[in-house]
C-alpha cells in the first residue's frame, strides 16, 4: 500500500513539474527579418491564401514535437527549425509567433525569412529545399571587445571549428560546446545548427561560409551570432542555451514499508515538489526574463546580403531589402525591382546609355517620382563582376561623404544584378578633361576644386570614415561631376578594406587600372593608402597638363606624362606642363606649387609620399614650404602606356620585362 501511494506521489508530482514546465515556455526573441522581393508588389489575393494555409499547417506540427518541418503547397514553399536545445512548447510558441510576425512585416512579399533566439522561419514562391543558402544573412555582434579588433579570438574560433566539424554528421544537426580560458577565469559558449533539409556535405559548406564572415562583423568581440537561411553559428561569454537534461536515477526499492513512514514520505514529496516549482520557477524569470531583458546597448547588427557566387540558384535571395545599421549611413538600403528599372532605362535602350567600364555599362534613367538616376548595369559574361558586385555593395552602404558617389539602391532579379546610383548631369571628369572643346569649360578654379574636393573623398576613405578604404582605381573616369562641378569619387567594386592598425597588405590579385598603379602594388602586390596617394599624384598631373597619362606620347622628351613632368620640373620649365586652356588665366605659382605636390604623391618609395591628410593640408596652404621631390619615377615609366581599363591579374605580377600579367 505504501508503495502504491509512493508511486502515485510521484507521477503525481511528474505530472505537475511536466505541467508547469510547458506553461512557462519562454517568449519568443526577436532578431531580425528580410522581407524579400520587391516591397511594392502587392502579393495576389490567391497567394496570400495559400501562404496563411501553409503556414497554419506548420503551427500544427510544431505543436507535435516537430523542431524542423518543411512543407508546400500550391506553389508555396516554407519550413521552420527550433533550436535543438530548446522544448516542445518553447518551439510551438515561438513558430507561432513567427508565423503571426512575419505576415504583419511581410505583407505583400512573396519570400520572407524571419530570426528569433529560438527559431527561425522562412517562405517562398521558388522552391528551396535542399539548397544550402547562406544569403541573405544577419551579422549580430557585441561592440565591446574581447581582444584586440584585429586579432583572431582563437578561443571562440576553436569552440566554432569544433562544432562546425562534428554537427554537420549529427541527426539533428545541432551542437552546442563549451570551454574556459587557460586560467579559468571565463568560460566561453558557442552553438551551431543546421536546417535538415541539407545534407551533411552543405551544412558543412553552409557553416563553412559563415565562418568566413567573422572577420567582417566579430573579430574580438565578446559575443556574435551570423544567421543564415540554412546555418548559423553563435559565440557568448555567457550561457545562452540549454543544457540536456540529465537521465533520472532509479531509486531503490525500501525492504520493508509501514505506515509510520507515510507522512515523512509524504512531506517529503511535498518538500520536494517545492523545491522543484520553485527551482523551475526560478529557472523559468532567469530564462525568459532576466536573460531576455539584459541590456542590449553593447550589441549592434548588421543585415548583409552575401550572395553565394559560385551557384546561381541562390541568387532569388538577394530579391530583398538591405539594411544597414551603422554610424555613417543614416536609413537603408532600397531594393528596385526590375520592372522599375527596365522601364526607368527605357529598356536599358542604347540611348540612355551613359558610357561603359570594366564592371559593364551604366545608364541613364528617371524614376516614376521623376527623380533621375545612373544604372550599373553588371556584365552578365563577368565572373569578376560578380565580386566587385558584391564588394562596391558592402563597401559604399558603410560610406557617406559629399565627396562620394551615393548608392541609392540596387537590384538582383535572375541574371540581372543593378547598381542604382544618384545622377550626376556632367558624368565623369575624363569626359571633360579629356576633350578638345569641353575641355575649355574647365577653368582653373574649377580644376583646383576638383584637386581638393576629390583629395577630400580620398582623406574620408583612409582616416575619417568608420572604415580604413583603399580604394585602388583612382582615375578621371571614376571622379563625377554633380551640377556645380564638384567632384564625388565613385567605382567601389575594387576597393580594400583595411583593419583599425593595419597599415599595408599583400596581394595575389592586383586590380586597377594601368597608368595609376603604385609600382610598388603593380610589381610586388604590396597595397596601402599610399598606393592610393601615387593614383592622385597622377590624376593631378593629368587635370593640370590636360593629358592623358596612359597613351601620352613626347618624341623629344618622355614616353609618359609623369617622366614628362618630372623631366619639365627639373629643368626649370614647369609652365609648359599647364593645359594650354588655362596656362594664361591661372594663377601660375599655385599651379607650380600644386604640380610639386603631384610630384610628392608619385615618388617611387611609398615611404617618401604623404598622406591624404598632408595633401590636403598643402593644398590648402600657400605660404608651407614643400619638401622636393626624390629621385626620379623611373620604375612605373614602360607600364603608363596601357589601356585605361581597369585591370584584374592574379599572381603573375609585371617584371620590368613585361608588359602583360598572367591570370591565375
Amino acid at each position: 500500500m505504501f508503495l502504491h501511494h509512493k508511486s502515485n506521489a510521484l507521477i503525481f508530482l511528474l505530472i505537475i513539474i511536466s505541467a508547469l514546465a510547458s506553461s512557462i515556455d519562454c517568449q519568443a526573441t526577436y532578431n531580425a527579418h528580410i522581407c524579400l522581393g520587391a516591397a511594392n508588389d502587392t502579393a495576389s489575393a490567391n497567394f496570400k491564401s495559400n501562404l496563411t494555409a501553409l503556414l497554419n499547417s506548420l503551427s500544427s506540427k510544431a505543436t507535435l514535437n516537430n523542431s524542423f518541418y518543411n512543407d508546400s503547397s500550391n506553389g508555396v514553399y516554407s519550413l521552420y527549425l527550433c533550436r535543438g536545445d530548446v522544448s516542445s512548447g518553447t518551439c510551438q510558441l515561438c513558430v507561432e509567433t513567427a508565423i503571426q510576425e512575419i505576415q504583419r512585416q511581410c505583407p505583400s512579399n512573396k519570400s520572407a525569412i524571419i530570426w528569433y533566439d529560438q527559431c527561425m522561419l522562412r517562405y517562398s514562391n521558388t522552391k528551396f529545399f535542399g539548397l544550402a543558402q547562406t544569403s541573405p544573412r544577419v551579422l549580430m555582434w557585441n561592440i565591446q571587445n574581447n581582444t584586440s579588433p584585429d586579432e583572431p579570438d582563437y578561443g571562440a574560433l576553436g569552440l566554432i571549428y569544433t562544432l562546425t566539424g562534428s554537427v554537420p554528421y549529427k541527426a539533428m544537426m545541432f551542437g552546442t560546446e563549451e570551454s574556459e580560458t587557460n586560467n579559468g577565469s571565463q568560460k566561453r559558449y558557442a552553438l551551431v545548427q543546421c536546417t535538415r533539409d541539407i545534407d551533411s556535405s552543405a551544412c558543412s559548406s553552409c557553416l563553412g561560409e559563415l565562418i568566413d564572415s567573422i572577420t567582417d562583423c566579430c573579430q574580438g568581440k565578446k559575443g556574435w551570432r551570423i544567421l543564415a537561411p540554412s546555418c548559423n553559428l553563435r559565440y557568448e561569454e555567457t550561457l545562452f542555451f540549454e543544457w540536456p537534461s540529465a537521465p533520472p536515477v532509479s531509486e531503490p526499492e525500501p525492504e520493508n514499508g509501514g505506515g509510520s513512514n507515510t507522512a515523512t514520505i509524504a512531506i517529503a514529496v511535498a518538500a520536494s515538489s517545492t523545491v522543484v516549482i520553485g527551482a523551475l520557477l526560478g529557472f523559468w524569470y532567469y530564462s525568459c526574463y532576466y536573460k531576455r531583458r539584459r541590456p542590449t546597448e553593447g550589441e549592434t547588427s548588421q543585415v548583409i546580403l552575401l550572395e553565394n557566387l559560385k551557384s546561381s540558384n541562390r541568387n532569388h535571395l538577394l530579391d530583398g531589402e538591405m539594411h544597414a545599421s551603422n554610424d555613417d549611413n543614416n536609413g537603408g538600403m532600397h531594393y528596385f525591382n526590375l520592372t522599375t528599372i527596365r522601364s526607368a532605362t527605357n529598356n536599358f535602350s542604347t540611348a540612355n546609355k551613359l558610357g561603359e567600364g570594366g564592371f559593364g555599362p551604366v545608364y541613364k534613367g528617371k524614376l516614376p517620382n521623376g527623380q533621375e538616376i545612373a544604372v550599373k548595369r553588371l556584365s552578365m559574361t563577368s565572373k569578376q563582376g560578380l565580386d566587385e558586385f558584391r564588394n562596391e555593395v558592402m563597401v559604399i552602404v558603410k560610406l557617406q561623404h559629399k565627396n562620394l558617389v551615393r548608392l541609392l539602391g540596387y537590384c538582383t532579379e535572375g541574371d540581372e544584378k543593378l547598381l542604382i546610383y544618384e545622377y550626376l548631369a556632367n558624368t565623369s571628369l575624363d569626359a571633360f578633361l579629356f576633350d578638345p572643346k569641353r575641355s575649355k569649360e574647365l577653368y582653373w578654379e574649377m580644376r583646383a576644386n576638383i584637386i581638393t574636393g576629390t583629395a577630400r573623398g580620398l582623406l574620408y576613405l583612409h582616416e575619417d570614415s568608420r572604415l580604413k578604404i583603399i580604394h585602388r582605381d583612382m582615375k578621371a573616369s571614376n571622379v563625377l561631376l554633380d551640377n556645380d562641378m564638384n567632384p564625388k569619387i565613385s567605382d567601389f567594386g575594387t576597393a580594400r578594406i583595411f583593419g583599425g592598425n593595419q597599415i599595408e597588405a599583400n596581394t595575389d590579385r592586383v586590380v586597377g587600372t594601368f597608368g595609376y598603379m603604385a609600382p610598388e602594388y603593380a610589381l610586388e602586390g604590396v597595397i596601402s593608402i599610399k598606393s592610393d596617394v601615387y593614383s592622385f599624384g597622377i590624376l593631378m598631373l593629368e587635370i593640370i597638363s590636360g593629358k592623358k597619362n596612359r597613351g601620352f606620347y613626347n618624341p623629344e622628351h618622355a614616353p609618359s606624362l609623369l617622366l614628362h613632368a618630372w623631366q619639365l620640373w627639373n629643368e626649370g620649365k614647369g609652365e609648359d606642363l599647364i593645359d594650354p586652356d588655362i596656362v594664361f588665366s591661372c594663377p601660375t605659382s599655385e599651379v607650380l606649387r600644386w604640380i610639386q605636390i603631384a610630384l610628392l604623391c608619385v615618388q617611387d618609395d611609398p615611404a617618401e609620399r604623404p598622406t591624404m591628410s598632408s595633401v590636403v593640408l598643402m593644398l590648402g596652404s600657400k605660404s608651407m614650404i614643400l619638401p622636393q621631390p626624390s629621385t626620379a619615377p623611373y620604375t612605373m615609366g614602360r607600364f603608363t602606356t596601357m589601356s585605361d581599363q581597369s585591370s584584374i591579374y592574379g599572381t603573375g605580377f609585371l617584371t620590368s620585362d613585361q608588359s602583360t600579367a598572367s591570370v591565375s
